[in-house]
């Protein structure tokens, strides 16, 4: 119930009657067992409803598929720069990140059985929003976020175009990287973090994880002069 609220709530299709020479797509429900925090002592159960994308066609329903992600070595980069700096280093994880992507195609799915609308039975989702299993919900999802972020006075690196810096008035620089649905964002103090989570959590729904534990399965212990690595 709290998944399809969530794709009720961001809008994520619409019911309508399936055109002549379209096929609907089929979804279902995915279960998972993900970790609840960093030492790995507790466990949050999730549940996802993706699309059945195998039945999606090159050239009809897609193009292009590719999506970056934050290079490894521009992390490493970014913790060095914690440790010699001294910067704060805060985590950040997007809800439902792939459903904030837009599509630019038709796309139709069928109902799920047990979630059919009272007198629409026969009808069909044409979706609107991007869903989890789609072949390009990742490519959609990073246009979106990349649209966003520039909008908002960052700067794209030309060596990892998922990875982003802001000079504020102060002088100050904040630094943010995007992994899939997961952000890390750093600069030299907490007032700064607190400006791009403000504005993040404006146009997505956003869950703070706080200062940054483990990333990439790397686990990460700071003490009074910066942060050493494991």
């Amino acid at each position: 119930m709290e998944e399809m609220s969530s794709l009720h709530k961001n809008d994520t299709w619409e019911l309508s009657e399936l055109p002549n020479r379209k096929k609907a797509i089929g979804c279902k429900w995915l279960f998972a067992k993900k970790q609840g925090s960093p030492d790995g002592d507790t466990v949050r159960y999730k549940v996802r409803l993706v699309a059945k994308s195998y039945a999606q066609r090159e050239g009809i329903d897609y193009y292009e598929v590719f999506s970056p992600v934050v290079k490894h070595s521009s992390i490493r980069i970014l913790l060095s720069m914690v440790v010699q700096y001294e910067l704060e280093l805060d985590q950040l994880d997007v809800k439902t990140a792939f459903l904030h992507g837009d599509l630019e195609y038709e796309i139709y799915m069928s109902q799920l059985t047990k979630f059919k609308t009272a007198g629409k039975d026969n009808m069909i989702c044409r979706l609107k929003k991007s869903l989890y299993r789609l072949k390009h919900s990742p490519r959609q999802w990073y246009k979106r976020f990349d649209s966003f972020i520039i909008g908002k006075k960052y700067t794209g690196s030309h060596y990892d175009p998922c990875a982003y810096y802001n000079k504020l008035p102060s002088g100050e620089y904040i630094y943010l990287m995007l992994y899939v649905d997961n952000m890390l964002i750093a600069s030299k103090s907490r007032s700064a973090i607190d400006k791009p989570k403000k504005d993040l959590s404006s146009e997505f729904e956003i869950k703070d994880l706080g200062e940054t534990m483990k990333v990439l399965g790397i686990k990460i212990e700071r003490d009074q002069k910066g942060a050493r690595l494991a």
